[in-house]
């Protein structure tokens, strides 16, 4: 989202499960499209610093169950966008970072759908 929108749209990302760390194959396939994931830290619904939301989008049940209890006192969508996880993908190196790639591009997709890009005219 911050890739497509920079500051035009405020977007935070959280987890579920606190301490996760972050996947190296999903370092690797945003690595491939010049994002750089390294520095991320993994957060959780409590770690987040603001409570006002316009849309909250969430990737799995269980985050979908977290979105919909935070938001219950909230004029916020919810959306679910039921995602594959793909660190449950066997195989060798090359079949398991492909699979995060489709979800990668997958997502892309999807934002750019939902969210998509302004065009700014010139004149």
């Amino acid at each position: 989202m911050k890739r497509y929108h920079g500051r035009r749209i405020y977007a935070e990302s959280v987890g579920v499960r606190p301490g996760a760390e972050v996947d190296g194959f999903a370092v690797a396939v945003m690595e491939e499209i010049g994002i750089d994931l390294t520095l991320h830290r993994s957060r959780t619904f409590d770690d987040l610093e603001d409570s006002s939301f316009d849309v909250v989008l969430s990737l799995s049940p269980e985050a979908q169950h977290k979105a919909v209890d935070m938001v219950r006192w909230m004029a916020c969508e919810v959306e679910f966008w039921n995602t594959f996880d793909p660190s449950l993908v066997e195989g060798s190196r090359e079949t398991r970072l492909e699979a995060y790639r489709k979800i990668r591009d997958e997502l892309i997709d999807k934002i750019l759908t939902r969210f998509p890009v302004p065009h700014i005219q010139s004149g």
